[in-house]
């Protein structure tokens, strides 16, 4: 019973329990503990009103990263455009105020615009300006106008009402004096000129020579002439002469018609002259053909109107500028009329005109030669004489000559024939005799 009572089931008690407590203990898995969420010193846990406004420390995960990079580029795009309007807003006055300014002067530009010359600079914005249709004016210069180039003599643009200067004409050329300047040669030459051997040899002499050589002046102690006069009836080939010169020389030439030089407002004649004999200096060494002097240098009279004051006025100037006080330099001057007994003296004399070369009705050598030249290219029959032509009694001058063949070809035509005969010819002679010495019939309209 002993052992029984010492060999049965414990009792229950407080060591019991423990026992079975341990055994639970033992069956349960080891878990290490978590691991620290910040490495470093453990910070002090704030008190007090500081605690309650703090706001806790977040780590970003990988998509608030990206979110966090989108809304920094937001953020500097729309600084970026803050920053534009800013701008803009800043320089729009400016710009309005330059658009603003430039469609002014467009439509300055835009208006018609006076042409006048600049007389003296005041200051820096007033200069005293003129034109050729009324007085001396004192005006301002707009701000946009390049001042330095302006200068006393320059031609500048003025505005229509207030005459203010608003522009500069950087061609300082007459416009009539560069379309007198001839730019292709003529085709003529001196082998299309029939006879005239002297005059041609003359206007070598006087013209030619002393730009292509003028040491031989010098050599033999005179100087060169300074311009030759052709002078003649019409049709004997001044203007032709002039033309071959033209073709054979390489200097400058200047072709302008004596009427050119008569202008309608008061001084605007000699203007053009001084800047026909200016342009000429400048592009020197130089030949001035003037055509038809005697349309400005008749002889002076008392004038009783304010045209022909003017003309006078004009001759006057080209006087000056043929043998004034200035040298004229390598620039030579050729006239051609067919009125010398009506130029004024002043204008023929020696220092002005050195030679005057006539130009009289061709001889019968002459006709000869210039019906070949005519005649060299044209298909004639045959039958043609031209000596019956050659030594005719009827004065003909170089035109009529060319007139004669010209109609001798134009009556062929007429035919549907490519051949002109001698028919041809004397039918021309008559048709063109008949046109110089009678004209225009009596009655033809009555």
């Amino acid at each position: 019973m002993g052992q029984g009572q010492s060999g049965g089931l414990p009792k229950p008690g407080p060591g019991g329990d423990r026992n079975k407590g341990d055994g639970a203990k033992k069956e349960k898995k080891y878990e290490p503990a978590a691991p620290p969420t910040r490495v470093g010193r453990k910070q002090r846990k704030q008190k007090g009103s500081e605690a309650a406004a703090r706001l806790p420390v977040v780590t970003p995960a990988t998509k608030c990263k990206l979110r966090l990079l989108k809304l920094e580029r937001v953020k500097d795009y729309l600084l970026m455009e803050e920053e534009f309007v800013t701008n803009q807003e800043r320089l729009k006055p400016q710009e309005d105020k330059n658009e603003e300014d430039r469609s002014k002067v467009d439509d300055l530009r835009g208006s018609p615009m006076s042409v006048g010359n600049l007389e003296e600079i005041i200051d820096e914005n007033h200069a005293i300006v003129s034109s050729s249709v009324g007085p001396e004016y004192y005006v301002n210069i707009l701000s946009f106008v390049d001042k330095d180039q302006l200068e006393p003599g320059c031609a500048i643009l003025m505005h229509n009402k207030v005459l203010s200067v608003v522009g500069l004409l950087q061609d300082d050329v007459d416009p009539m004096v560069s379309v007198m300047k001839v730019e292709k040669a003529p085709l003529e030459s001196y082998a299309d000129i029939g006879g005239l051997d002297p005059q041609i040899q003359e206007i070598k002499e006087a013209v030619e020579l002393p730009l292509t050589h003028p040491e031989l002046y010098e050599d033999i102690g005179i100087k060169p002439p300074k311009g030759v006069i052709l002078y003649g009836e019409p049709g004997t080939g001044k203007t032709l002469l002039a033309k071959a010169v033209a073709n054979s020389t390489s200097a400058t030439f200047l072709r302008v018609v004596g009427s050119e030089l008569i202008q309608k407002y008061l001084g605007d004649g000699p203007k053009l002259v001084r800047e026909l004999f200016r342009v000429a200096d400048e592009l020197s060494p130089s030949i001035v053909f003037i055509d038809e002097i005697d349309a400005v240098g008749t002889k002076r009279y008392d004038a009783h109107s304010g045209g022909e004051r003017e003309i006078q006025r004009t001759m006057l100037e080209l006087l000056n500028q043929l043998d004034g006080f200035d040298s004229r330099g390598d620039v030579k001057v050729i006239l051609a009329t067919n009125r010398i007994e009506s130029l004024d003296p002043a204008l023929l004399r020696p220092g002005r005109i050195d030679r005057k070369i006539e130009f009289p009705l061709p001889d019968i050598k002459t006709k000869r030669r210039i019906f070949q030249i005519h005649t060299s290219r044209m298909t004639m029959a045959d039958d043609v004489n031209l000596e019956e032509f050659v030594m005719t009694k009827d004065e003909f001058s170089g035109a009529d000559i060319k007139a004669i063949c010209t109609e001798a070809g134009l009556l062929a035509l007429r035919e549907r024939r490519m051949k002109v005969t001698q028919v041809d010819f004397k039918k021309a002679k008559e048709k063109v005799m008949y046109k110089k010495k009678e004209g225009v019939p009596e009655g033809l309209y009555m």
